[in-house]
Parts: structure tokens; C-alpha cells; sequence
């Protein structure tokens, strides 16, 4: 998002009443009437991919190196030769093998690697078009995959450059002409579902490996929890979620349909029916119609067969497994989700830890005793929901950002006494993983992700957190989940550069390794060790199994019983003295499930013959062209590297931004350079009230700690009323500031505060006749803010974060030319309703201005609702909100339109307002109302969040500055369409 959309400053926000300033005779009033409907929310829809950029967000000290070529130019920091040598050859060596399928048109776009987070993640979008592969690798194998992180990415993501490539097309392209690549990408993403984009990206990165998402059973898991307890869903509930329900997102639904249409009609298929939706043909619902033209069958005969496919693959592993699929008891059969109970850790037989996170409450690690759960503590923010448990002690990894630099952000352990529900941080400023206890409690065990691109062992010291050693990591490994064994000993499951997973004893002294499985693209995960035995999951066929092997003799035994309860999947084992439990996933949430040990039942096996390839589900489109398996053939070629300046191509314009905010309409020209540090703003405004038009430039520079912010306006005709008669003059305005982004998150808490300063120079020249009554002006004036904000974590159903506040302080003080200041606070404070998803906020505010002020600022005042606010001298509010929700509809209309929820408001407003009449005497005014509002969070075309709704008002007191009547009834509504 655009810094200038984002942030609360804006270049308008100082409003001059010039009259008023010029003539000492009268004050006007600047803000308008409130008239029936009125528009009073904005929200901007953002049709881009680019939510995951950050703004300034890698400190000046990085210096980055560029591989330039036609397809791609990878910009990578030093240090990190060898994975920009590797993605490029990707990318280079795959882009021409690829294009039949998606189409041969071709644009360069700027892939960068950001090394500094610890967020496994990346994007490609357009406005601008680029990528960003952030190069932190996850834990858990079973959820993307066990192949080296930086190709993982880049067989993914380049499948979405080739894709915005090719979807230029027709009006797609109409609108890129017209509103740049903000408007190709509003028109690609209406005529073309998110589950496309993903689904063919996952396919390409199965398609071109061993292994790839579309191999994995867990990518199938929510699919298969939804079938087994016979929940059909609706398209559209599938499509935009649900705060009731748990639905799959759309990378496993669009892999379902792009693999089904691939493997049924053929290689050519999704281009020819992207293309002609790309290009709008058929022009409302284009995508179901070119199914329709290049299938036979409509789209709805189309998704059925594609489920189908997949239901028959899983149906069929019933007749070796009788329990698969089989629906949930009766005993724990839920109507909505439930909950995800993970990682479960014994106490002892009858007692047992986990992490517990619901829909309406934040994620809680708990105890639970027979059928009793309690409380131990809120979890502090974490990327993960991964801990480890030792008498008495949790610890586990909690995710930090940095002071300043988006961009970078740290994983440090925290440490949980579980009697007393406290806890400390026990590292700073580390990037540490999957910690464990030594069997003493005295070290810890964790993974060491580093900046440089490579995979340590960390031993720390349990009681101060200070490091104690790192094991050698000789053949450049990647681990996950290290347990120690005995003293002396560690054991992990390990990833190779090939993508190959095994499980690795490795000594502690030496880091000399021996491997205790074949290799196998096969995933692993979750290793726990119980005197001599080592319980893991790793998949096996179209399932993730639990597996036992005796660290003495080295036999292999996989658990016979498996999805207990319906429950699909077996991860997590934990093992007491005589219970054993791991977690499965059911259509409910994450489930423990639990038995005894003397009732399981462990098959013998070979290993050679459970370690083996992976399934492709019935989809033989995986290997029928030469692209099959394409990443095993890329060759290390050595390509020229070279500086890359960050002052490259600083102005990179890219989308024509339309903002129609009655009485403003707004054409703004928005740039953003590659590396994010520099957003800069070109626009024309049009005032219908007074028939101005302004031509005004900004930007904001982030790349050193504070922001740099500067920009000139040009207003030709701005109007006002003098004596019977219209006036006209010229302005030119000039402004810069500086502000200091400062992110001080930690534990359970998000928490920002900026602190900022502009100076803003205007000059007012008449034009003819009025020179010779008025004289030319100029002023100089100061905005000062301080921005807080503190709020605990917020669950999906919460409308509100349960406490929270928000506070805003605002000084604008005239320096040169005129005498004027303003002085606004502004703050709302959130608390608990009397229900789990509803909230108290109560808001307070006062704003004052020079008595003997001479301009009028511009109003942010947050007067009493229905009432036409004014600018008086001095104004004190009181406000109180009550919300809670009232429905949740999950229903839709003609893939247009989803209602997630109905929420209402009932409100009470306060305002006292002081001034002085014309004739010099006191003015006091009291501005009370009630009422209640009613929103409608829904999404729009199945991609955009969106909330409207009304709000009613009752004015106990007469709107003395408004119209007659104390009903007032108003529509709140989004207004801005980019």
C-alpha cells in the first residue's frame, strides 16, 4: 500500500479559510454540512499482491548485487552469491520450458531476496511489478516442503510472472493503458480467481520437482477433514472463508482444479481459458464461460469433477486403511470449529499440556486434567505454534520486529514457568527455532537460521540464555526439530540441498552426522525420543503416518491404528509412561488423540519400502512433457554479478490512481522504486465546491531512519465569498517533514509510535480584478504529531483487539505571516464486552485553537455523531461504542457477493464546545446523541474485503450548525475503487 494512502498525514490536510486571513472580518467555518446519505468511510481496495511489501524496510547498511537478464533481474544483498547465482539460473533455464503452457510474452521483472526477516514467505505483484522472496525457511516439511528454500520459491513464484505476462490481454490490457499496472491488476484479478493463480503456480513447482505441494498429502488435509465428516461447503463459502467455519484456503482448491483441467483436456487448457477471461471475452463471468467453451461442461459440472477426482484417490486408500475418512464420533462432533489443540506434551499420565487456539480467543497454552482445561498462559506472538515442555518449563520461539527496519525481525526464546503463568525472554535479537530441553532442563537445543544463508545447531544455557556452543555443520544441512539424545548425542530431521529428508543422529562434540533413514523427498517432521526410541511422522503413500524406530537395533515400526475419530493425518506423538497421543486434523480444528500404549498397535517395516517417492494423485500431467522434474537438470552456470545502485530508477511510476471523494476528485500518478524506499506521487484535484484544480507533487524517501517527506502544490482558482460577491486566488503551497516509524512490539503486545514534524510554506496570490482589494499573503506554519498505538493479539471472530488503545496528539502552530495554533488529542481505549466477541471502546478528545486565531486549521475533531461539525475554539468529547456481532450469514449471491458477518453498534457521544459570537460575547454549546449502527463485512467478487453499513443517530440536543429534526440517518460506505 502506498505510503500516502497509509499514512494519517496527507497534503490536504491543512485547510485555510483565506478570507478569514485576509480580511479579519468574519470567520468561515470550513467544514461542511453533513447532508443525507453521506459518505463516511474510506477504504481502499487494493487489487495488487503487494501486501507484504514494507515500506523502508532494510537499514542503509545492506548493500545489494544484481544478476541482469532479459526475463528477470535478481537483486540480492552481499553475502548471498550463491542463491542469487541459483534462483537466476532458475529462472533462466526454466522461463522457455514453462511458457507453452501459460503463453510467450515476456516483461522483466526485478525478483529482490530479503534475508533479514524470519517470515518464510514471498509474492510477486504488479503496481509496481516486482518480487520479493523473503529467505527464511519454516520448520514444519509437511507443510511447503523439504526442498531448498530459494528454489522453492523460485519455481513458484516466476510461474506468477509469467502469468501477469501473459494476462495483458484485451481489456485487461485496455486497462493497464489506461490506469497503468494498478489497472491490469484490478482487471486480472476480477476476471481471474486467486485459486488460478496459486493452483497453477503449485502445480508448475510440482510439476518441474520431485516433490512440490501437489505431492504432499497435509497440502490435501482440510479437503479431506471436510469430506470425511460430510461437510459440502458452497463455492463461495470455500472461496472467502469463513469466522464460523474452518474452510481450505484456495492453493490446495486451485491445485484440485488446475491439475484436474491440465490432466483432462490437456497441457494448452488454462491458457487458452486465462486468455480469453484475461481478455474479458463474454465480458461478465469470463473465466466460467471459457471452461465452458474449452471443457463442454459449465463450471459448476466442472468443480464437481474435479473434486471428484481427488475424493475417488482418497476413497480408495480405505481398502489398506478401514478407518480412513470415517466421520467423527458422535461424542465429538461439533457444529462450528472448535479449536486447534497442538503439540501435546505429557506431565504425567493424566496430565497434559498443549496449545489451544480458537476462532474467538487468542492462542493460549493450557493444562488439561481428565475433561478439564485450564488456563497456564497467553502465548506471546509467534510464527508458529511449535513448544517444548520440561518440568515445570515451556519454551519456545516468539517473534520480535525490529525497532525500526521492517524488514528485519528476530525469533527469540521465551521461557514459561507453568505453576505461575510468567515468563521472560531468554534470547535477543536472535533468529533461533524448534527449541527443546536437555533431559537435565539445564540446555537448550535450537535451530539457528541465519542472515548468511546457512542452518546451525545452537546449544544454550537454560537459565540466562547465553550460547554455549555450536555443533559444526559440515555437509551445510538444514535441520528441524532437534531432541537430544542422552548427553552426547542430538537428533534431527534433516534437509539436503537436493530436497531429501532423513532422520540424523549427530554428535555433539564432533557434528560428525549418521543418517538412520534412506533419503527421500518424503517429509518428516516432529521427532520425539522416549528412552531408546525415536517417534517421527513422515508421509508414506497418500498419508502422513506415525512411525517408531529403535535407536539400539534400528527397527522400523509404523502405527497400524490411524485416523482415530475421523482425524486425518498422525503428527505430533507424545509419549508418557503409559499413554501415548498425537494430533490429527478433523474438520473442527486440530485434534489430540489419545490411547494406550498397550492397545496400539506397531507394524514392522522396512525402510526401503515406506521411504520411496512421492504420490501424484491420479495426476499423470505431472510427467507427460520434457519440463518434468526440470529443477534436477538446471545447471550452476556462472553469470556476470554486478553492483546494483539503490539509486536506480528511483521514480518508477506505475498506476494511475482514480479518488473520488465528493467534493475532491483525485488522479493521482503513484511510483514506488524497487527496493521500497522511495514512494513519490504526481496529482491533479479537481473541487467541485469551489472549482479549484490543484496540481500538487509528494514523496516520502525511507531508507534512512527517519522518513524524509517533501512535495509543492499549485491550486489555480480557489474560491471564497466576500462581501456579496465570489473572490479568486492562486495558491502555491510547499511542504517537508520528518517522521520516525518506530515499531516497539514485543511479547504479547503490537505496539507503534511515530513521532513526526512538517513545515508547510503557503503563498496566496489574487487574481485580477481583486489584486487591488487584497493584498498577496504568505505564511508558514508547523504540523507536529505523536501516533500511539498498543493492542494485545485479536482473534479471528473479535471485532476489536479485548484491550487496546490508540491515542494521537496533533500540533499545528503558525511560525511566520499569521497567528494560529491547534491543538488536538484524540484517543480510544478498547476493553471487553460482556461477551467473548464483543467490546467496550470508549473515546476521548479535546481540541483548541488560538483564541485570536486568524485562520481556521483543518478539522479532525471527532464530533458527537448526526450533528454538522464545526471548528469552535474549544471542543471536549466523551464517546462510548458498544459492538458486538449479531449474525454470521456465510452466504452469497451470484459469486458477487459473500456476507461473512452482521455486527451493530450502539453508541453514545458527548461534545461541549465553547466559542465567541460576532459580537465578541461567549458561546457554550452541548452536543449529545445516541443510536446504533449496523455493519456488513462481506467480500466482493470472492477477492475483496469489504465493509459497509448505516448508522442511525438521535441529537438529544438541537444541531444548531445543521438542519432541522433529531433523526438522522446516514450510510457508511467505501468510496475508493484502487
Amino acid at each position: 500500500m502506498s505510503y500516502f494512502r497509509k499514512q494519517i498525514r496527507n497534503r490536504k490536510s491543512e485547510i485555510i479559510n483565506i478570507l478569514s486571513l485576509l480580511s479579519h472580518l468574519m470567520k468561515r467555518l470550513t467544514t461542511i454540512p453533513l447532508q443525507l446519505p453521506s459518505i463516511l468511510l474510506l477504504l481502499l481496495l487494493t487489487a495488487t499482491t503487494t501486501k507484504a511489501q514494507e515500506f523502508g524496510g532494510n537499514p542503509p547498511s545492506i548493500k545489494w548485487k544484481q544478476i541482469d537478464m532479459p526475463m528477470a533481474k535478481v537483486i540480492f544483498p552481499y553475502g548471498l552469491d550463491s542463491a542469487g547465482l541459483r534462483v537466476a539460473n532458475i529462472v533462466r533455464q526454466m522461463n522457455n520450458a514453462i511458457k507453452p503452457t501459460i503463453g510467450f510474452k515476456q516483461r522483466q521483472i526485478s525478483i529482490l531476496l530479503q534475508n533479514q526477516t524470519t517470515i518464510a514467505n514471498a509474492y510477486v505483484g504488479l503496481a509496481p511489478f516486482r518480487s520479493e522472496f523473503y529467505l527464511t525457511p519454516e520448520q514444519n516439511s509437511f507443510d511447503i516442503g523439504s526442498l531448498w528454500w530459494p528454489e522453492q520459491l523460485a519455481i513458484h513464484e516466476f510461474r506468477h510472472v509469467q502469468q501477469y505476462n501473459n494476462f495483458n490481454i484485451g481489456f485487461s490490457h485496455v486497462m493497464k493503458v489506461l490506469f497503468g499496472e494498478g489497472g491490469q491488476a484490478l482487471a486480472n484479478d476480477v476476471a481471474i480467481p486467486n485459486w488460478f493463480f496459486e493452483g497453477d503456480a503449485v502445480f508448475n513447482e510440482t510439476h518441474v520437482s520431485e516433490q512440490g505441494r501437489g505431492r504432499l498429502p497435509f497440502f490435501f488435509n482440510g479437503f479431506r477433514a471436510l469430506w470425511a465428516d460430510g461437510r459440502d461447503y458452497s463455492y463461495m463459502k470455500i472461496r472467502n472463508g469463513s469466522l464460523l467455519d474452518f474452510t481450505p484456503d484456495w492453493y490446495p482448491l486451485g491445485y484440485m482444479l488446475v491439475s484436474y483441467g491440465r490432466n483432462k483436456y490437456g497441457d494448452d487448457f488454462w491458457k487458452n481459458v486465462t486468455q480469453d477471461a484475461a481478455a474479458y471475452k463474454g465480458v461478465f463471468y469470463p473465466l466460467d464461460k471459457a471452461i465452458k467453451k474449452y471443457s463442454g461442461v459449465d463450471f459448476t459440472q466442472f468443480r464437481n469433477d474435479g473434486y471428484n477426482h481427488f475424493k475417488e484417490v482418497f476413497k480408495a486408500d480405505q481398502s489398506t486403511t478401514p478407518s480412513l475418512n470415517h466421520s467423527l464420533t458422535k461424542s465429538l462432533i461439533k457444529p462450528h470449529f472448535d479449536a486447534d489443540r497442538e503439540y501435546p506434551a505429557y506431565v504425567n499420565d493424566s496430565t497434559m499440556i498443549y496449545m489451544k487456539s480458537a476462532y474467538d480467543h487468542i492462542p493460549v497454552f493450557v493444562v488439561k486434567t481428565g475433561d478439564h482445561e485450564k488456563k497456564i498462559a497467553v502465548r506471546s506472538v509467534s510464527l508458529d505454534t511449535y513448544f517444548a515442555y520440561h518440568d515445570g518449563e515451556i519454551v519456545y520461539a516468539a517473534y520480535r520486529p525490529d525497532l525500526r527496519w521492517n524488514y528485519r525481525d528476530y525469533s527469540e526464546l521465551m521461557l514459561l514457568d507453568v505453576n505461575t503463568g510468567k515468563e521472560h525472554r531468554l534470547t535477543k535479537n536472535t533468529k533461533y527455532f524448534s527449541p527443546d530441553f536437555s533431559p537435565d532442563g539445564k540446555t537448550i537445543v535450537t535451530v539457528n537460521e541465519g542472515t548468511n544463508g546457512r542452518c546451525e545447531i545452537h546449544l544454550i544455557n537454560a537459565a540466562d540464555g547465553k550460547l554455549i556452543s555450536i555443533i559444526p555443520n559440515k555437509e551445510n544441512l538444514f535441520y528441524t526439530y532437534p531432541k537430544f539424545y542422552g548427553n552426547d548425542h542430538l537428533l534431527a530431521a534433516i534437509r539436503t540441498k537436493k530436497g531429501e529428508m532423513s532422520l540424523d543422529m549427530i554428535d555433539i562434540k564432533t557434528g560428525s552426522n549418521k543418517y538412520l533413514l534412506p533419503f527421500s523427498h518424503q517429509p518428516i517432521a516432529f521427532p520425539h525420543i522416549k528412552n531408546d526410541t525415536v517417534y517421527f511422522s513422515a508421509t508414506s503413500g497418500i498419508d502422513d503416518r506415525l512411525f517408531a524406530l529403535s535407536l539400539k537395533d534400528h527397527r522400523l515400526s509404523e502405527l497400524k491404528s490411524y485416523n482415530v475419530n475421523g482425524s486425518i493425518g498422525n503428527y505430533e506423538p507424545a509419549v508418557g509412561d503409559n499413554k501415548f497421543a498425537w494430533v490429527g486434523f478433523t474438520a473442527v480444528g486440530y485434534r489430540v488423540n489419545e490411547a494406550e500404549k498397550k492397545d496400539l498397535k506397531w507394524l514392522p517395516v522396512e525402510p526401503g519400502n515406506v521411504r520411496g517417492s512421492l504420490p501424484n494423485f491420479g495426476i499423470n500431467a505431472l510427467t507427460r512433457d520434457s519440463s518434468t522434474d526440470l529443477l534436477a537438470r538446471v545447471k550452476n552456470d556462472s553469470l556476470p554479478i554486478t553492483k546494483y545502485l539503490k539509486s536506480h530508477h528511483l521514480f518508477n511510476f506505475h498506476s494511475l490512481i482514480p479518488n473520488f471523494n465528493d467534493p475532491n476528485y483525485t488522479l493521482s500518478i503513484e511510483g514506488e522504486n524497487v527496493l521500497n524506499t522511495l514512494q513519490s506521487e504526481l496529482s491533479f484535484t479537481y473541487n467541485r465546491d469551489e472549482g479549484y484544480k490543484e496540481f500538487g507533487f509528494d514523496a516520502v524517501y525511507g531508507a534512512l531512519f527517519p522518513y524524509i517527506s517533501g512535495g509543492a502544490d499549485y491550486t489555480i482558482g480557489r474560491q471564497g465569498y466576500y462581501k456579496g460577491a465570489n473572490i479568486y486566488w492562486n495558491e502555491t503551497n510547499l511542504h517537508g517533514g520528518l517522521e520516525l516509524p518506530l515499531n516497539l512490539s514485543s511479547g504479547k503486545n503490537f505496539t507503534n509510535l511515530q513521532i513526526g514534524s512538517d513545515l508547510y510554506y503557503t503563498q496566496s496570490t489574487f487574481q485580477q480584478p481583486y489584486r487591488s482589494m487584497f493584498a498577496d499573503q504568505s505564511y508558514t506554519y508547523s504540523n507536529n504529531y505523536i501516533d500511539f498505538s498498543n493492542n494485545i493479539q485479536q482473534a479471528r471472530q473479535n471485532i476489536f483487539p479485548r484491550f487496546g488503545q490508540t491515542i494521537a496528539l496533533n500540533y499545528k502552530s503558525a511560525i511566520s505571516g499569521i497567528n494560529a495554533d491547534q491543538f488536538l488529542a484524540n484517543g480510544s481505549f478498547y476493553f471487553p464486552g460482556l461477551m467473548i466477541n464483543n467490546n467496550l471502546v470508549i473515546n476521548l478528545a479535546h481540541q483548541q485553537k488560538n483564541k485570536n486565531s486568524v485562520i481556521d486549521f483543518s478539522n479532525d475533531f471527532p464530533f458527537s455523531r448526526g450533528y454538522a461539525a464545526e471548528n469552535l475554539y474549544d471542543m471536549n468529547k466523551a464517546g462510548v461504542n458498544y459492538h458486538f456481532p449479531i449474525a454470521y450469514p456465510d452466504a452469497g449471491v451470484a459469486n458477487t457477493f459473500y456476507l461473512l458477518r452482521i455486527r451493530g453498534n450502539a453508541f453514545y457521544d458527548y461534545t461541549y464546545a465553547t466559542d465567541f459570537l460576532s459580537g465578541g460575547g461567549p458561546f457554550k454549546g452541548t452536543f449529545r446523541s445516541t443510536g446504533a449502527e449496523v455493519y456488513f463485512d462481506t467480500m466482493l467478487f470472492n477477492q475483496g474485503a469489504v465493509s459497509f453499513g448505516f448508522r442511525y443517530s438521535y441529537l438529544i440536543d438541537p444541531d444548531i450548525f445543521g438542519g432541522s429534526g433529531r433523526n438522522r440517518f446516514e450510510i457508511i460506505v467505501p468510496v475508493t475503487v484502487f
